[in-house]
């Protein structure tokens, strides 16, 4: 069996839980220039418009 890699929030740094709960449900995953990124639900609700606008990371 492989191991599933660890996500973490690129934001804050939380890490998303192990198991199949309706939290898991509520990370958004973004892919930007080739690189893979996760938000928690705290900080994709913080940052809802930049997403939805496509703003560049570094103007959050």
């Amino acid at each position: 069996m492989t191991e599933q890699p660890v996500v973490v929030c690129a934001m804050c740094g939380a890490g998303r839980p192990e198991d199949r709960s309706v939290t898991t449900l509520a990370w958004v995953r973004e892919t930007e220039d080739g690189r893979t990124r996760w938000l928690c639900p705290r900080c994709a609700r913080e940052h809802v418009l930049d997403i939805e606008g496509k703003l560049p990371v570094d103007y959050w």
